[in-house]
């Protein structure tokens, strides 16, 4: 398990808000990161990934589970994060591979609701697009993206931990764009197309330029809790 943590972070918000990104995976590992914003720029406070070991998995049937709760559970305790985003299930999985991803996702939302954090979730391609300007961005493409944004001075690794990143990312643009247009907090029960209706075509100032790729426009995000 490798983990990074932001030098001279402080425990305090002083006013930013700050966003737990968990990317959920079904076998292999699970990324998490944390970022926080003041409403101007972003910065990475902590991230890393999560492996369950074979010989745990072989344990019993709900080991790796409980070990993401149990992460989860933590990272909540330590960093005390505003909201949590998750990373929605991809629609293209076979049947198994989705219901353990479902599993997965499941104990992140329980260890959320234990400690009274919102959650909200995103589809894959809404984060890509949120960060790369593009829903079809590879690995490597979201990687370098991701350091460009949160002005890193390493690319994050592994790619799981920069997929979470990423989510976090996409809930502080998408929180941005709901505040500046005076939206409702979105929930399941409100229509995709009330925040695309809302934005348009506005675009983010400070847009970010990285091998030909723009992100200015906002994407089209939905959040749900």
């Amino acid at each position: 398990m490798r983990e990074t943590t932001s030098a001279g972070t402080s425990s305090k918000k002083n006013g930013c808000m700050r966003v737990l990104g968990v990317d959920p995976a079904a076998t292999g590992p699970t990324g998490y990161g944390i970022v926080e914003s003041d409403g101007r720029r972003c910065c990475m406070l902590h991230y890393g990934a999560l492996r369950v070991a074979a010989k745990r998995r072989k344990e019993c049937a709900g080991a790796a589970l409980q070990d993401v709760h149990a992460r989860v559970c933590s990272l909540i305790e330590e960093f005390s994060p505003d909201a949590l985003a998750v990373e929605g299930v991809f629609t293209a999985l076979n049947m198994r591979t989705a219901l353990k991803l479902a599993e997965v996702r499941g104990v992140i939302l329980l260890a959320a609701a234990q400690h009274s954090v919102m959650v909200y979730s995103y589809a894959p391609r809404e984060v890509k697009a949120s960060v790369a300007g593009h829903g079809h961005a590879d690995k490597r493409q979201m990687q370098l993206m991701v350091r460009a944004l949160l002005s890193m001075n390493e690319t994050p690794e592994p790619a799981d931990a920069a997929d979470a990143l990423a989510v976090a990312l996409c809930h502080l643009q998408t929180e941005q764009a709901r505040r500046r247009f005076g939206l409702p907090n979105m929930d399941s029960s409100m229509k995709p197309r009330v925040l695309r209706a809302a934005v348009g075509s506005t675009r983010l100032p400070n847009e970010t330029k990285l091998d030909g790729t723009t992100r200015g426009g906002l994407p089209r995000i939905v959040s749900t809790r």
